[in-house]
């Protein structure tokens, strides 16, 4: 078996059954753990988890304790290439590095990839003017990148196969994946307060507002009133999502209650308020703390490090490859994952003014 360093070994194992089944050579049922193991060379708690992965696929079939897993009776038809829509969510997105990773493997793996004409702030996450992007593209199916609730929704009543790349999908009948900020976030929360913070605002996007908190605006807000800061508007405030927006959210938080420490949803949220505490005067971290929600690779170049939240896009991009094989092959797959993150504690952050 030729190892492929993208793949984790239990992935590659996967994809080497799958290959043997499409192939024939294995009709009823496949060898069990311990024969595949040692073909492969491999450890049978690697196979045991690549033979799970096939379950879930329905490639595989199991058939109880100690017996060998069934190969499915309709494994499908073979792959075909797809065009597969793009939905970006701003004008910068459309050119990002997850973006254009994201294209360049589906390319890779012989499907075609189109863009409309506008993104999802620009139509303003209309969901009739959504259906007028997707009817202007005869796409097979459609990638989401960061959706709202109500633009998810709208795909799960839509025919065509479609997956959420980060946004509200959580609880949707839709595929997706994103990174798994809550545990990070609540850390970073609670390292603050440790530091003696008792005014941190979240400066996050419409969409992780509205209709309700997501689940890291909502564990942020839960550990502000567990120990016992009293929480609103202040600390999740809403904003008009343009630069001139941002400013003056940004001024009028600094023009009486000034905050202590300051979190920014996204990269470029971040660098602009950076830019704008530097015009104003205001140290980072003397006078207040700045952290990050999420990663950018010119984090890397900064000193002090940028306290943040880092996590790998190529899982992301692994799990819509499969699910576009599966699409592909006429098979539904609705799974959703969730990518690990690490809370990267920056020089950003320190105690609070006197």
């Amino acid at each position: 078996m030729e190892l492929k360093p993208f793949l984790s070994v239990s992935e590659q194992v996967a994809s080497f059954v799958r290959g043997e089944v499409e192939r024939g050579r294995w009709r009823g049922t496949v060898p069990g753990m311990n024969q595949l193991a040692k073909e492969l060379g491999v450890n049978s708690k690697t196979v045991a988890s690549a033979l799970r992965q096939l379950e879930q696929e329905g490639y595989l079939q199991g058939q109880g304790s100690g017996r060998n897993r069934r190969v499915a009776q309709q494994i499908g038809p073979g792959p075909r290439p797809m065009l597969i829509g793009i939905l970006p969510y701003d004008p910068p997105d459309r050119h990002s590095e997850d973006l254009s990773k994201l294209q360049h493997a589906l390319v890779e793996a012989g499907h075609a990839v189109a863009f409309p004409k506008k993104t999802l702030t620009e139509i303003g996450m209309q969901t009739g003017r959504v259906g007028h992007l997707v009817n202007q593209i005869a796409a097979d199916a459609w990638v989401v990148s960061a959706g709202s609730r109500e633009v998810l929704e709208w795909f799960v009543t839509q025919p065509l196969p479609a997956f959420a790349m980060f946004g509200r999908w959580q609880g949707l009948s839709i595929a997706g994946t994103g990174p798994d900020k809550l545990l990070s976030s609540i850390a970073a929360t609670r390292q603050l307060i440790a530091l003696g913070h008792r005014r941190i605002v979240n400066i996050c996007r419409r969409e992780r507002r509205l209709p309700t908190p997501g689940d890291e605006e909502s564990a942020f807000l839960a550990e502000l009133a567990n120990h016992g800061i009293a929480v609103g508007d202040y600390n999740l405030p809403d904003w008009k999502e343009t630069k001139e927006g941002l400013q003056t959210l940004l001024e009028s938080l600094f023009q009486i209650t000034r905050p202590t420490a300051l979190l920014f949803d996204e990269p470029p949220i971040f660098a602009a308020g950076q830019q704008f505490l530097a015009r104003k005067g205001i140290r980072v971290p003397e006078d207040v703390s700045v952290f990050c929600t999420d990663s950018d690779p010119t984090f890397a170049w900064c000193v002090p490090a940028i306290a943040h939240i880092r996590w790998d896009l190529r899982p992301a991009i692994l799990r819509i490859l499969r699910w576009a094989e599966n699409v592909s092959r006429g098979r539904k797959d609705l799974k959703q994952t969730l990518v690990s993150t690490e809370l990267v504690i920056g020089g950003t952050i320190g105690p609070p003014a006197a």
